[in-house]
């Protein structure tokens, strides 16, 4: 008897990587162990030197071909000694949680995105060549007239629970055919484990369903959302007290911060924080509570309650959660240490 191992890596393209997979079938009672890959054929090496490694370090479940198949999903390496490639980001999540454990820091990330018709390349629910009403009774509505995709969202949170990952929600987002979904509360690099199988997850499905799925920043120009990965931390400080909290966001705004963490929160930052459609300019930094225009919002419930949570509203949907996580990590666990 067999089973298959579909091995996920992230690839080098740029500015946005992307997933990569392929299959290995393997004799029952073997484990998966290291494999490779074509690096030139993926931006991670060139022709003379191709070969890059595959570690695995996460694996679950796989709830397309169900039965004892299993996804793993694997950090890249060099073949020389087996060190982090120039492109596996998760290896800074490793160091980051390594050092700031003790502070427990928690997750819980908003992946935004965008299906789209693969001929036309406009969102599903656009009409051909044209627009639909403005927006407004699009997030989190209800009926035909407003809603496109729903089928794919919930084949999507179906095969993520089947997978055992941490998904904790769905929505239609404010843009027709645009959707959320969360994962989380889980550490530094656990959230990255799981959001980047879960975006597998939904690629796959939108296969099923003949829809592209976008993670562009700002899909559609003009008068219409962006798509952002909305960013929630804590740690135990902050859980237990609104000064913690305080001291988190204004952490994010000390000098070099904004800029340093733009940096590693997606292209196409300035098409989307411009300061219109729920965000703060790109170059301006501001926190407050309940705010969804400022660059990290408290959430009204955490200045009630004086414990909880920050919300990083700058991330693009097409950000790498090992990098984000990493970034407010390191800068947030610091400023509390």
């Amino acid at each position: 008897m067999v089973y298959r191992a579909e091995y996920i890596w992230i690839d080098g393209t740029e500015p946005t990587a992307e997933i990569r997979s392929k299959t290995k079938v393997l004799a029952d009672g073997d484990d998966p162990g290291i494999w490779g890959f074509d690096g030139s054929s993926t931006n991670q090496a060139t022709g003379d030197n191709s070969d890059v490694v595959l570690q695995p370090v996460f694996q679950c479940p796989d709830p397309i071909r169900g039965g004892n198949n299993i996804l793993v999903l694997c950090e890249t390496s060099l073949t020389l000694d087996l060190s982090p490639h120039p492109t596996n980001t998760r290896a800074a999540a490793r160091e980051a949680l390594k050092k700031y454990g003790d502070q427990e820091p928690w997750f819980g990330l908003e992946q935004e995105y965008t299906m789209l018709d693969p001929v036309t390349g406009w969102p599903a629910g656009f009409p051909a060549g044209g627009f639909p009403a403005p927006q407004g009774p699009y997030y989190c509505g209800v009926g035909a007239v407003k809603i496109r995709g729903r089928e794919i969202v919930e084949l999507h949170t179906g095969w993520c629970i089947d997978a055992g990952l941490a998904i904790s929600g769905t929505n239609a987002e404010v843009m027709p055919g645009q959707w959320e979904f969360q994962i989380g509360p889980v550490d530094t690099v656990t959230v990255g484990d799981h959001l980047w199988i879960a975006r597998y997850l939904l690629y796959r499905a939108g296969e099923e369903h003949g829809l592209e799925i976008s993670i562009a920043a700002k899909p559609m120009k003009g008068d219409w959302n962006g798509a952002g990965m909305h960013t929630n931390f804590s740690t135990n400080a902050m859980r237990e007290s609104y000064e913690a909290v305080e001291k988190a966001a204004q952490s994010m705004g000390a000098p070099g911060k904004p800029e340093e963490h733009l940096l590693g929160y997606g292209a196409g930052i300035e098409d989307r924080l411009t300061g219109a459609h729920e965000t703060q300019r790109y170059d301006q930094f501001s926190y407050g509570v309940s705010d969804r225009g400022a660059s990290v919002r408290i959430p009204w419930q955490v200045a009630q309650d004086q414990k909880g949570y920050i919300e990083d509203r700058r991330p693009n949907a097409n950000a790498d959660p090992y990098v984000v996580a990493t970034l407010m990590t390191n800068t947030c666990c610091e400023a509390l240490a």
